[in-house]
């Protein structure tokens, strides 16, 4: 294992035994890549920090691990007899965009084994590094298929710098949005996690429908903050030190369950009110055509997911 640091982040290079992992999922897809194992974005709220502990580690936002060799294993799996083509979601625990790939650049050669495979894909982010390779992007979407999503939870960039200080500012992920989206890929806008008393405002969501709007999206993910684990204690840690006007609010949402339905039930009225005001699609039936035509595939509202 090679270890080098950088920029307060400690990296290290390691072998993985297999690309893809199987996942049982009630979203279309059965088949997970991620390059990396951590995560520079460092938001507040995220759910994959238990991760780490399969490493024994604890430091999911500053210890990054690089499968350096995800590529070759990609091409073995892609590559044999008994692969069915079937969609990989791309960034499922991490984001491959992070910023620790604008330097090593292994999205590039995934995406062309993606090609060479004719494997569709679906990728989520908050960077705009992905702009870098709309080519392949764009080759992918004729070979196999391909759907890109954008996570803006706010548009206020002072809240967005609390909750994930390293992502991508939010006026540059509309922009990738944008761009995405006049290069002919079909684009989604990932509303989640909505976090209560902070950026489930009607202000808030408002202007994020208005703008997904103006961009054109294809749909619209949206989702109340989940708390489990490892991040409950770090998010209500980090509540406390940020926010600490909004603690009891907040800790009442997570630990009274008759007042988080009812704060659940408010909060899907005014998404669902949002989404018909400004014409935004919430139905995951708009994906992509291969995914579509996947068996694995099933075609599901958000409103089912929210509700699981």
């Amino acid at each position: 294992m090679v270890m080098f640091m950088k920029n307060k982040f400690n990296y290290q290079l390691i072998q993985c035994k297999s690309a893809l992992n199987k996942i049982n999922s009630f979203l279309p897809y059965h088949w997970d890549l991620n390059i990396y194992r951590g995560c520079e974005h460092n938001c507040a709220y995220c759910f994959a920090q238990y991760s780490h502990r399969y490493l024994d580690d604890n430091d999911f936002f500053h210890n990054i691990y690089i499968k350096e060799n995800i590529t070759e294993q990609l091409e073995k799996k892609l590559g044999s007899k008994t692969w069915k083509k079937d969609v990989v979601n791309l960034g499922g625990v991490t984001d491959s965009y992070q910023p620790v790939e604008k330097e090593k650049r292994i999205m590039p050669s995934v995406l062309e084994t993606l090609i060479k495979y004719q494997t569709p894909a679906i990728i989520s982010t908050k960077s705009q590094l992905i702009l870098r390779d709309i080519e392949l992007i764009k080759m992918l979407k004729e070979k196999a298929g391909i759907q890109v999503a954008l996570t803006i939870t706010t548009l206020d960039q002072d809240v967005a710098s609390t909750l994930e200080p390293n992502a991508s500012p939010v006026k540059d992920r509309v922009k990738t949005i944008k761009k995405l989206k006049e290069q002919g890929i079909e684009v989604g806008w990932h509303l989640m996690p909505i976090i209560p008393f902070i950026t489930a405002t009607r202000s808030n969501l408002e202007n994020i429908f208005k703008v997904a709007s103006r961009c054109k999206v294809d749909y619209m993910i949206t989702g109340m903050l989940n708390l489990r684990g490892s991040t409950r204690k770090s998010f209500f840690k980090f509540i406390k030190d940020n926010y600490p006007e909004k603690y009891d609010n907040i800790w009442r949402v997570y630990n009274d369950a008759s007042y988080k339905k009812e704060y659940k039930m408010k909060l899907g009225i005014l998404l669902n009110e949002l989404a018909k005001k400004y014409n935004v699609s919430r139905d995951y039936k708009r994906f992509v055509p291969a995914v579509k035509e996947s068996e694995s595939a099933r075609q599901i509202s958000f409103l089912d997911v929210e509700k699981r």
